[in-house]
Protein backbone atom coordinates (compact mmCIF):
# COMPACT_ATOMS: atom_id res chain seq x y z
CA UNK A 1 0.00 0.00 0.00
CA UNK A 2 1.55 3.31 -1.08
CA UNK A 3 1.26 6.75 0.52
CA UNK A 4 -1.82 7.72 -1.49
CA UNK A 5 -3.79 4.64 -0.46
CA UNK A 6 -2.73 5.01 3.18
CA UNK A 7 -3.91 8.62 3.13
CA UNK A 8 -7.34 7.67 1.75
CA UNK A 9 -7.67 4.73 4.14
CA UNK A 10 -6.70 6.83 7.16
CA UNK A 11 -9.28 9.48 6.31
CA UNK A 12 -12.04 6.91 5.73
CA UNK A 13 -11.27 4.92 8.89
CA UNK A 14 -11.25 8.07 11.03
CA UNK A 15 -14.61 9.16 9.64
CA UNK A 16 -16.05 5.65 10.07
CA UNK A 17 -14.99 5.33 13.71
CA UNK A 18 -16.26 8.81 14.53
CA UNK A 19 -19.67 8.11 12.98
CA UNK A 20 -19.90 4.65 14.55
CA UNK A 21 -19.05 5.83 18.05
CA UNK A 22 -21.20 8.95 17.89
CA UNK A 23 -24.31 7.26 16.49
CA UNK A 24 -23.98 4.27 18.83
CA UNK A 25 -23.56 6.53 21.86
CA UNK A 26 -26.59 8.67 20.97
CA UNK A 27 -28.88 5.69 20.40
CA UNK A 28 -27.53 3.85 23.46
CA UNK A 29 -28.17 6.84 25.73
CA UNK A 30 -31.69 7.19 24.32
CA UNK A 31 -32.47 3.53 25.00
CA UNK A 32 -30.72 3.57 28.39
CA UNK A 33 -32.91 6.41 29.62
CA UNK A 34 -35.95 4.20 29.10
CA UNK A 35 -34.44 1.61 31.45
CA UNK A 36 -33.89 3.93 34.42
CA UNK A 37 -36.79 2.13 36.07
CA UNK A 38 -34.29 -0.63 36.87
CA UNK A 39 -32.72 1.71 39.43
CA UNK A 40 -35.67 3.83 40.52
CA UNK A 41 -38.45 1.24 40.50
CA UNK A 42 -36.85 -2.19 40.63
CA UNK A 43 -34.08 -1.49 43.14
CA UNK A 44 -31.15 -2.52 40.93
CA UNK A 45 -27.67 -1.03 41.22
CA UNK A 46 -25.98 1.29 38.76
CA UNK A 47 -23.63 -1.51 37.71
CA UNK A 48 -26.60 -3.76 36.91
CA UNK A 49 -28.17 -0.88 34.97
CA UNK A 50 -25.00 -0.39 32.90
CA UNK A 51 -24.59 -4.12 32.31
CA UNK A 52 -28.23 -4.44 31.26
CA UNK A 53 -28.06 -1.55 28.78
CA UNK A 54 -24.61 -2.43 27.40
CA UNK A 55 -25.94 -5.81 26.25
CA UNK A 56 -27.87 -3.99 23.52
CA UNK A 57 -24.73 -2.44 21.99
CA UNK A 58 -23.88 -5.38 19.64
CA UNK A 59 -27.32 -5.08 18.02
CA UNK A 60 -26.82 -1.32 17.67
CA UNK A 61 -23.40 -1.74 16.05
CA UNK A 62 -24.79 -4.31 13.61
CA UNK A 63 -27.37 -1.77 12.41
CA UNK A 64 -25.19 1.34 12.56
CA UNK A 65 -21.95 -0.03 11.04
CA UNK A 66 -23.18 -0.08 7.38
CA UNK A 67 -24.64 3.41 7.83
CA UNK A 68 -21.37 4.68 9.34
CA UNK A 69 -19.47 3.10 6.44
CA UNK A 70 -21.77 4.84 3.95
CA UNK A 71 -21.28 8.23 5.62
CA UNK A 72 -17.50 7.73 5.88
CA UNK A 73 -17.11 6.90 2.18
CA UNK A 74 -19.27 9.86 1.12
CA UNK A 75 -17.36 12.19 3.44
CA UNK A 76 -13.95 11.01 2.23
CA UNK A 77 -14.80 11.23 -1.47
CA UNK A 78 -16.43 14.62 -1.02
CA UNK A 79 -13.38 15.87 0.90
CA UNK A 80 -11.00 14.60 -1.77
CA UNK A 81 -13.02 16.31 -4.47
CA UNK A 82 -13.52 19.51 -2.47
CA UNK A 83 -9.76 19.85 -1.97
CA UNK A 84 -9.25 19.12 -5.71
CA UNK A 85 -7.26 16.02 -4.76
CA UNK A 86 -9.54 13.68 -6.69
CA UNK A 87 -9.23 15.85 -9.80
CA UNK A 88 -5.43 15.85 -9.54
CA UNK A 89 -5.40 12.08 -9.12
CA UNK A 90 -7.47 11.57 -12.25
CA UNK A 91 -5.37 14.10 -14.19
CA UNK A 92 -2.21 12.28 -13.09
CA UNK A 93 -3.58 9.03 -14.49
CA UNK A 94 -4.35 7.32 -11.17
CA UNK A 95 -6.69 4.43 -12.06
CA UNK A 96 -10.07 4.31 -10.28
CA UNK A 97 -9.24 0.85 -8.87
CA UNK A 98 -6.36 2.37 -6.92
CA UNK A 99 -8.72 4.91 -5.33
CA UNK A 100 -11.30 2.21 -4.67
CA UNK A 101 -8.83 -0.18 -2.99
CA UNK A 102 -8.59 1.59 0.42
CA UNK A 103 -12.38 1.78 0.65
CA UNK A 104 -12.58 -1.90 -0.24
CA UNK A 105 -10.20 -2.78 2.59
CA UNK A 106 -12.36 -0.83 5.06
CA UNK A 107 -15.49 -2.49 3.68
CA UNK A 108 -14.04 -5.97 4.17
CA UNK A 109 -13.20 -5.09 7.78
CA UNK A 110 -16.76 -3.84 8.38
CA UNK A 111 -18.22 -6.96 6.76
CA UNK A 112 -16.11 -9.17 9.06
CA UNK A 113 -17.23 -7.12 12.08
CA UNK A 114 -20.90 -7.42 11.11
CA UNK A 115 -20.53 -11.16 10.47
CA UNK A 116 -18.95 -11.73 13.89
CA UNK A 117 -21.74 -9.78 15.59
CA UNK A 118 -24.64 -11.37 13.75
CA UNK A 119 -23.36 -14.95 13.89
CA UNK A 120 -21.99 -15.09 17.44
CA UNK A 121 -21.95 -11.95 19.58
CA UNK A 122 -25.50 -10.65 19.15
CA UNK A 123 -27.31 -13.98 19.81
CA UNK A 124 -25.28 -14.44 23.00
CA UNK A 125 -26.06 -10.91 24.16
CA UNK A 126 -29.79 -11.33 23.48
CA UNK A 127 -29.89 -14.63 25.39
CA UNK A 128 -28.00 -13.13 28.32
CA UNK A 129 -30.37 -10.17 28.28
CA UNK A 130 -33.40 -12.48 28.29
CA UNK A 131 -32.10 -14.42 31.31
CA UNK A 132 -31.19 -11.19 33.06
CA UNK A 133 -34.70 -9.77 32.59
CA UNK A 134 -36.23 -12.88 34.16
CA UNK A 135 -33.74 -12.71 37.06
CA UNK A 136 -34.46 -9.03 37.68
CA UNK A 137 -38.19 -9.67 37.76
CA UNK A 138 -37.66 -12.56 40.17
CA UNK A 139 -35.53 -10.30 42.39
CA UNK A 140 -38.23 -7.65 42.31
CA UNK A 141 -40.83 -10.17 43.49
CA UNK A 142 -38.75 -11.57 46.36
CA UNK A 143 -36.70 -8.57 47.50
CA UNK A 144 -38.12 -5.24 46.45
CA UNK A 145 -41.91 -5.60 46.59
CA UNK A 146 -43.11 -4.41 49.99
CA UNK A 147 -45.64 -6.31 52.02
CA UNK A 148 -49.26 -5.36 51.50
CA UNK A 149 -48.60 -3.16 48.44
CA UNK A 150 -49.81 -3.63 44.87
CA UNK A 151 -46.85 -3.22 42.53
CA UNK A 152 -46.77 -3.08 38.73
CA UNK A 153 -43.98 -5.40 37.56
CA UNK A 154 -44.56 -4.47 33.93
CA UNK A 155 -47.22 -2.81 31.85
CA UNK A 156 -50.41 -4.77 32.55
CA UNK A 157 -48.88 -6.99 35.28
CA UNK A 158 -49.76 -6.43 38.97
CA UNK A 159 -48.32 -8.32 41.95
CA UNK A 160 -49.26 -8.34 45.64
CA UNK A 161 -48.51 -10.46 48.70
CA UNK A 162 -49.66 -10.17 52.28
CA UNK A 163 -46.48 -11.04 54.19
CA UNK A 164 -43.18 -12.87 54.03
CA UNK A 165 -42.84 -16.33 55.54
CA UNK A 166 -39.82 -18.35 56.66
CA UNK A 167 -37.17 -19.34 54.12
CA UNK A 168 -38.01 -16.54 51.70
CA UNK A 169 -41.56 -17.74 51.01
CA UNK A 170 -44.44 -15.33 50.38
CA UNK A 171 -47.98 -15.63 51.75
CA UNK A 172 -51.30 -14.31 50.50
CA UNK A 173 -50.26 -13.94 46.85
CA UNK A 174 -52.24 -12.20 44.12
CA UNK A 175 -50.84 -12.01 40.57
CA UNK A 176 -52.81 -10.50 37.67
CA UNK A 177 -51.89 -10.36 33.98
CA UNK A 178 -53.86 -7.78 31.94
CA UNK A 179 -51.51 -7.46 28.94
CA UNK A 180 -54.20 -8.98 26.75
CA UNK A 181 -57.29 -6.80 27.33
CA UNK A 182 -59.56 -9.54 25.99
CA UNK A 183 -58.21 -12.20 28.37
CA UNK A 184 -57.42 -11.26 31.98
CA UNK A 185 -55.68 -13.92 34.08
CA UNK A 186 -55.60 -13.77 37.88
CA UNK A 187 -53.61 -16.11 40.18
CA UNK A 188 -54.45 -16.43 43.88
CA UNK A 189 -52.37 -18.60 46.21
CA UNK A 190 -51.85 -19.11 49.93
CA UNK A 191 -48.09 -19.13 49.56
CA UNK A 192 -45.29 -19.27 46.97
CA UNK A 193 -41.55 -18.98 46.43
CA UNK A 194 -39.01 -18.38 43.66
CA UNK A 195 -36.99 -21.46 42.63
CA UNK A 196 -34.42 -21.94 39.85
CA UNK A 197 -34.36 -24.94 37.52
CA UNK A 198 -31.47 -25.03 35.02
CA UNK A 199 -30.80 -21.32 35.69
CA UNK A 200 -34.42 -20.52 34.78
CA UNK A 201 -36.46 -18.82 37.57
CA UNK A 202 -39.95 -20.16 38.34
CA UNK A 203 -42.56 -18.79 40.74
CA UNK A 204 -44.07 -21.86 42.43
CA UNK A 205 -47.56 -21.19 43.83
CA UNK A 206 -49.22 -23.55 46.33
CA UNK A 207 -52.92 -24.05 47.24
CA UNK A 208 -54.54 -21.52 45.03
CA UNK A 209 -56.68 -20.84 41.99
CA UNK A 210 -56.32 -19.56 38.45
CA UNK A 211 -59.11 -17.45 36.96
CA UNK A 212 -59.34 -16.48 33.27
CA UNK A 213 -61.92 -13.89 32.25
CA UNK A 214 -62.64 -13.80 28.52
CA UNK A 215 -64.57 -10.70 27.44
CA UNK A 216 -66.28 -12.74 24.73
CA UNK A 217 -67.80 -15.01 27.39
CA UNK A 218 -70.08 -14.17 30.26
CA UNK A 219 -68.57 -16.71 32.66
CA UNK A 220 -64.98 -16.89 33.88
CA UNK A 221 -62.91 -20.08 33.79
CA UNK A 222 -61.78 -21.09 37.29
CA UNK A 223 -59.17 -23.76 38.05
CA UNK A 224 -58.00 -24.82 41.53
CA UNK A 225 -54.51 -26.21 42.03
CA UNK A 226 -52.34 -27.60 44.79
CA UNK A 227 -49.13 -26.48 43.09
CA UNK A 228 -48.55 -24.38 40.00
CA UNK A 229 -45.18 -23.35 38.52
CA UNK A 230 -45.30 -19.95 36.81
CA UNK A 231 -42.38 -19.39 34.45
CA UNK A 232 -41.01 -15.90 35.12
CA UNK A 233 -40.18 -15.76 31.41
CA UNK A 234 -43.91 -15.27 30.84
CA UNK A 235 -43.50 -11.76 32.22
CA UNK A 236 -41.47 -10.77 29.15
CA UNK A 237 -42.88 -9.25 25.99
CA UNK A 238 -42.95 -12.63 24.30
CA UNK A 239 -46.64 -13.51 23.88
CA UNK A 240 -45.95 -16.81 22.16
CA UNK A 241 -45.01 -20.16 23.64
CA UNK A 242 -42.27 -20.30 26.22
CA UNK A 243 -38.77 -20.57 24.77
CA UNK A 244 -35.95 -18.52 23.35
CA UNK A 245 -36.86 -16.40 20.37
CA UNK A 246 -35.02 -17.03 17.08
CA UNK A 247 -32.76 -14.01 17.58
CA UNK A 248 -31.75 -15.37 21.01
CA UNK A 249 -30.65 -18.75 19.70
CA UNK A 250 -27.17 -19.63 18.51
CA UNK A 251 -26.43 -20.03 14.83
CA UNK A 252 -25.88 -23.77 15.33
CA UNK A 253 -29.37 -24.07 16.84
CA UNK A 254 -30.86 -22.22 13.88
CA UNK A 255 -29.04 -24.48 11.42
CA UNK A 256 -30.30 -27.58 13.24
CA UNK A 257 -33.68 -26.64 14.76
CA UNK A 258 -35.39 -29.06 17.09
CA UNK A 259 -38.55 -29.85 15.13
CA UNK A 260 -39.96 -31.78 18.08
CA UNK A 261 -40.41 -28.45 19.89
CA UNK A 262 -43.88 -27.01 19.31
CA UNK A 263 -42.55 -23.46 19.38
CA UNK A 264 -39.95 -24.27 16.70
CA UNK A 265 -42.56 -25.91 14.46
CA UNK A 266 -44.93 -22.96 14.78
CA UNK A 267 -42.19 -20.39 14.15
CA UNK A 268 -40.07 -22.30 11.62
CA UNK A 269 -40.37 -19.45 9.12
CA UNK A 270 -38.90 -16.96 11.58
CA UNK A 271 -36.10 -19.38 12.41
CA UNK A 272 -35.28 -19.67 8.69
CA UNK A 273 -35.38 -15.90 8.15
CA UNK A 274 -33.19 -15.25 11.19
CA UNK A 275 -30.56 -17.76 10.02
CA UNK A 276 -30.25 -16.28 6.53
CA UNK A 277 -30.40 -12.76 7.96
CA UNK A 278 -27.21 -13.46 9.89
CA UNK A 279 -25.34 -14.68 6.80
CA UNK A 280 -26.68 -12.04 4.39
CA UNK A 281 -26.06 -8.95 6.57
CA UNK A 282 -22.28 -8.72 5.80
CA UNK A 283 -23.09 -8.48 2.08
CA UNK A 284 -24.75 -5.10 2.61
CA UNK A 285 -21.36 -3.57 3.38
CA UNK A 286 -20.22 -4.21 -0.21
CA UNK A 287 -23.50 -2.84 -1.60
CA UNK A 288 -22.95 0.26 0.53
CA UNK A 289 -19.46 0.72 -0.90
CA UNK A 290 -20.74 0.34 -4.46
CA UNK A 291 -23.56 2.87 -4.05
CA UNK A 292 -21.37 5.49 -2.35
CA UNK A 293 -18.48 5.16 -4.81
CA UNK A 294 -20.80 5.18 -7.83
CA UNK A 295 -22.26 8.47 -6.59
CA UNK A 296 -19.06 10.38 -5.74
CA UNK A 297 -16.19 8.38 -7.17
CA UNK A 298 -15.94 10.61 -10.26
CA UNK A 299 -14.00 13.87 -10.02
CA UNK A 300 -16.16 16.94 -10.59
CA UNK A 301 -15.55 20.66 -10.81
CA UNK A 302 -17.07 23.14 -8.38
CA UNK A 303 -19.77 23.96 -10.94
CA UNK A 304 -20.95 20.36 -10.99
CA UNK A 305 -23.16 20.00 -7.96
CA UNK A 306 -22.60 16.90 -5.82
CA UNK A 307 -25.68 17.41 -3.67
CA UNK A 308 -27.90 15.61 -6.17
CA UNK A 309 -25.46 12.69 -6.30
CA UNK A 310 -25.44 12.41 -2.49
CA UNK A 311 -29.25 12.58 -2.41
CA UNK A 312 -29.47 9.87 -5.06
CA UNK A 313 -27.08 7.67 -3.07
CA UNK A 314 -29.18 8.18 0.07
CA UNK A 315 -32.36 7.19 -1.76
CA UNK A 316 -30.59 4.14 -3.18
CA UNK A 317 -29.54 3.08 0.33
CA UNK A 318 -33.09 3.56 1.59
CA UNK A 319 -34.45 1.45 -1.28
CA UNK A 320 -31.81 -1.21 -0.53
CA UNK A 321 -32.84 -1.50 3.11
CA UNK A 322 -36.55 -1.57 2.27
CA UNK A 323 -35.89 -4.33 -0.26
CA UNK A 324 -33.91 -6.20 2.40
CA UNK A 325 -36.80 -6.02 4.88
CA UNK A 326 -39.19 -7.20 2.18
CA UNK A 327 -36.93 -10.16 1.36
CA UNK A 328 -36.73 -11.05 5.05
CA UNK A 329 -40.52 -11.08 5.35
CA UNK A 330 -40.73 -13.27 2.25
CA UNK A 331 -38.26 -15.71 3.82
CA UNK A 332 -40.63 -16.10 6.77
CA UNK A 333 -43.39 -17.21 4.41
CA UNK A 334 -41.43 -19.53 2.10
CA UNK A 335 -37.99 -21.04 1.73
CA UNK A 336 -37.65 -19.45 -1.72
CA UNK A 337 -37.70 -16.04 -0.05
CA UNK A 338 -34.37 -16.85 1.60
CA UNK A 339 -32.71 -16.62 -1.83
CA UNK A 340 -33.98 -13.05 -2.16
CA UNK A 341 -32.17 -12.13 1.04
CA UNK A 342 -28.86 -12.76 -0.73
CA UNK A 343 -29.94 -11.49 -4.16
CA UNK A 344 -30.90 -8.02 -2.88
CA UNK A 345 -27.39 -6.96 -1.68
CA UNK A 346 -25.62 -8.89 -4.45
CA UNK A 347 -27.76 -7.32 -7.17
CA UNK A 348 -27.24 -3.87 -5.68
CA UNK A 349 -23.48 -4.47 -5.63
CA UNK A 350 -23.46 -5.61 -9.28
CA UNK A 351 -25.54 -2.64 -10.46
CA UNK A 352 -23.32 -0.21 -8.55
CA UNK A 353 -20.21 -1.92 -9.96
CA UNK A 354 -21.50 -1.57 -13.51
CA UNK A 355 -22.25 2.08 -12.85
CA UNK A 356 -18.70 2.62 -11.58
CA UNK A 357 -17.25 0.81 -14.58
CA UNK A 358 -19.31 2.81 -17.06
CA UNK A 359 -18.49 6.13 -15.44
CA UNK A 360 -14.81 5.52 -14.69
CA UNK A 361 -13.21 3.04 -17.12
CA UNK A 362 -15.41 3.57 -20.17
CA UNK A 363 -12.87 5.62 -22.27
CA UNK A 364 -10.04 3.11 -21.79
CA UNK A 365 -12.32 0.15 -22.43
CA UNK A 366 -13.72 1.74 -25.59
CA UNK A 367 -10.23 2.48 -26.88
CA UNK A 368 -9.22 -1.16 -26.37
CA UNK A 369 -12.45 -2.32 -28.00
CA UNK A 370 -11.94 -0.10 -31.06
CA UNK A 371 -8.34 -1.31 -31.38
CA UNK A 372 -9.48 -4.95 -31.26
CA UNK A 373 -12.13 -4.34 -33.94
CA UNK A 374 -9.59 -2.57 -36.14
CA UNK A 375 -7.21 -5.55 -35.88
CA UNK A 376 -10.00 -7.95 -36.88
CA UNK A 377 -10.90 -5.66 -39.74
CA UNK A 378 -7.39 -5.69 -41.13
CA UNK A 379 -6.94 -9.46 -40.67
CA UNK A 380 -10.17 -10.27 -42.49
CA UNK A 381 -8.95 -8.80 -45.80
CA UNK A 382 -11.66 -6.18 -45.95
CA UNK A 383 -9.03 -3.44 -45.76
CA UNK A 384 -7.42 -4.59 -49.00
CA UNK A 385 -10.77 -4.67 -50.79
CA UNK A 386 -11.69 -1.22 -49.60
CA UNK A 387 -8.26 0.06 -50.66
CA UNK A 388 -9.02 -1.10 -54.25
CA UNK A 389 -12.31 0.75 -54.16
CA UNK A 390 -12.23 3.64 -56.76
CA UNK A 391 -15.37 5.84 -56.83
CA UNK A 392 -14.40 7.58 -60.13
CA UNK A 393 -14.09 4.28 -61.96
CA UNK A 394 -17.48 3.11 -60.69
CA UNK A 395 -19.14 6.39 -61.81
CA UNK A 396 -17.60 5.99 -65.30
CA UNK A 397 -19.05 2.46 -65.56
CA UNK A 398 -22.47 3.73 -64.49
CA UNK A 399 -22.42 6.51 -67.14
CA UNK A 400 -21.35 4.05 -69.89
CA UNK A 401 -24.27 1.78 -68.90
CA UNK A 402 -26.70 4.69 -69.17
CA UNK A 403 -25.33 5.61 -72.67
CA UNK A 404 -25.89 2.08 -73.92
CA UNK A 405 -29.47 2.06 -72.61
CA UNK A 406 -30.25 5.36 -74.32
Amino acid sequence: MDILERYILRTAVSAFLLCLIALTAVIWITSALRELDLVTGKGQSILMFLYFTLLSIPALIMIIAPLALFIAILYTLNKLNGDSELIVMNAAGVPPLRILRPFLMLTVAVAVLVAAITIKIMPDSFRTLRNLVAKIRADVVTQFVQEGKFVSLDQGITFHYREKGPGGSLRGIMFQDRRNPNLVTTYLAERGRIVEVDDQPYFVLEKGSLQRQDKNRSEAALVYFERYALDMDQLSDNKGPIGYKPRERSTIELMNPDTSDNYVREQIGRFRAELHERFSQPLYAFATLGIAFAALGTARTTRQGRGSAIAAAGLAMLALRVAGFWASSMAVRSSGGAVLMYLVPLLATVIAGLTIWWGQDRPAVLVRLVGALEGLYRQSGLAARVARFDPAEIMAQINAFRMRRS
